[in-house]
C-alpha cells in the first residue's frame, strides 16, 4: 500500500509524483539578482532526491522597491531570465517539477536598500504597520501597475517552461500589507472588509491566468501572522476565512498554500479543538481546493528560530501522515529539513529515518 506522502497528485498540467513540496526558502546566492549555475544545482539535487514539486526561494518582480538584497534573484531582468531558465532546464533533466515564487517584499524591505537604493517601497497606503504614514498613498493606476508587475513575471515563466506559478501573499510582504487592516487604509475597491481588501491579490490572479493559460497551476500562498506582527490574524473564525477565500477561488486560484509556523497547531481552536484542522485544512474545507500545509515539518522548532541561528531536532511524520491520510490537506511544504539534506525525501521513502540529522542552523551559511 502506497504511502499518503508518496501518492501522486494531478493538477490541471501538473502530474505530482509524490505529495512532498520544497518550501520556498531566500538563500541570497544570487550575485546582482542573477541565479547561477550553483543555484540550479541546488535545486536539481533536491529534485534528484525525490521532491514532487519544487517552489523557488522568492524572486522579485519588476517594481523598484521590490527587493532589500542584490544577492536575491529578480524575475525580470534578461541575464536573471536566462538565469532561470538554466534552473528550470535542471531541474527537469533531474525528473522534477517547478514553480517560481513572485515577490515583493512592499515595506518590510527599507528605502535605500536593494539594487534600486532611490526605488521608494511600495504600500497599499503609505502607512506602516505602526500607524505611521511615510508615504502618499499610490494611486490606483500605481496599484495596477503593482498588479501587472506580478502577471507579467507569470508570463515569463510560462515562457521559461515551469510547471507552475507561486504568488507570495504571506508573512507581510507587499499582498498581505493589502490584506492586513493596520496597513491597508485605502477607500476605494483594493481598500475596505477583508474581502475588499483581497481585491489586489485578486486581479493578480486574474491577470496570472491570462498571461498563462487555462492549463497552468497557480498557487497562492498566505499567512494569518506577519513578520511585523507574529499574533495578527487576518480571519477570526471560519466565517471571516470562508469570505476571504472565496475572493481567491472566483478570480480562479488553482491551490491554497496556508503559511503556519507550526503545522500542528489549530487554526480555530474554539471551533473544533486543540486537535482541530490547521489552516490548510480549513482552507480545503471552505474551498475544496487541494491545499499545501507547512510549518516545522519534520523538525521541533519553527523556523524563526533558525533566523535566530537556532537548531532544530528532528520530529516524527507519524501525525503529518495520519492528517494527510484523512484528507485535511493535500500536500506538505518542507523547508529546512530539505535545505540542509537534499535526499531528505529518499530517506523517508526508503525508511532510512535513522540517517535523518538534526538541523544545523550553520546550514543556512551555505548553498549545497
Amino acid at each position: 500500500m502506497t504511502r499518503p506522502l508518496f501518492s501522486p497528485l494531478k493538477i490541471k498540467s501538473l502530474n505530482l509524483p509524490n505529495r512532498i513540496v520544497m518550501a520556498p526558502m531566500t538563500r541570497s546566492f544570487s550575485p546582482g539578482g542573477v541565479p547561477g549555475e550553483n543555484v540550479a544545482e541546488y535545486y536539481a539535487r533536491r529534485a534528484e532526491g525525490g521532491v514532487g514539486l519544487i517552489i523557488t526561494e522568492g524572486t522579485t518582480v519588476k517594481r523598484g522597491g521590490a527587493s532589500n538584497d542584490v544577492n536575491v534573484p529578480n524575475f525580470h531582468r534578461p541575464d536573471s531570465l536566462a538565469g532561470w531558465k538554466r534552473v528550470a532546464d535542471r531541474v527537469h533533466a533531474s525528473n522534477g517539477l517547478i514553480a517560481p515564487q513572485l515577490w515583493h517584499q512592499g515595506m518590510l524591505r527599507k528605502p535605500g536598500s536593494g539594487p534600486e537604493p532611490d526605488a521608494p517601497s511600495d504600500s497599499p497606503a503609505g502607512v506602516t504597520h505602526t500607524g505611521k504614514k511615510v508615504a502618499e498613498e499610490p494611486t490606483s493606476a500605481e496599484v495596477d501597475d503593482m498588479v501587472m508587475a506580478y502577471a507579467n513575471a507569470a508570463g515569463e515563466a510560462a515562457r521559461l517552461g515551469f510547471d507552475a506559478i507561486e504568488i507570495h501573499g504571506a508573512h507581510g510582504y507587499l499582498i498581505d500589507e493589502f490584506f492586513w487592516d493596520v496597513m491597508n487604509k485605502r477607500n476605494d475597491r483594493f481598500g475596505g472588509s477583508l474581502p475588499e481588501r483581497a481585491t489586489f491579490a485578486a486581479d493578480i490572479i486574474r491577470e496570472t491566468r491570462k498571461q498563462v493559460g487555462p492549463d497552468m497551476p497557480i498557487i497562492l500562498r498566505y499567512s494569518q501572522w506577519k513578520q511585523q506582527d507574529y499574533d495578527a490574524r487576518l480571519a477570526q473564525n471560519p466565517t471571516d476565512l470562508e469570505a476571504f477565500l472565496k475572493v481567491f477561488v472566483d478570480a480562479g486560484v488553482d491551490v491554497l498554500h496556508v503559511s503556519q509556523r507550526r503545522y500542528w497547531e489549530p487554526e480555530f481552536p474554539d471551533v473544533d479543538g486543540e486537535n482541530g484542522l490547521n489552516g490548510a485544512g480549513w482552507a480545503k474545507k471552505l474551498t475544496g481546493l487541494p491545499t499545501i500545509t507547512v510549518g516545522s515539518v519534520g523538525l521541533s522548532s519553527d523556523f524563526i528560530g533558525a533566523f535566530r541561528g537556532e537548531d532544530s531536532s528532528v520530529r516524527t511524520l507519524d501525525d503529518l501522515e495520519d492528517r494527510l491520510s484523512r484528507g485535511e490537506f493535500d500536500m506538505v511544504a518542507v523547508g529546512r529539513a530539505l535545505l540542509q539534506d537534499p535526499d531528505w525525501v529518499a530517506k523517508i521513502r526508503d525508511g532510512r529515518t535513522d540517517e535523518l540529522a538534526s538541523y544545523d542552523a550553520k546550514s543556512l551559511t551555505t548553498l549545497y
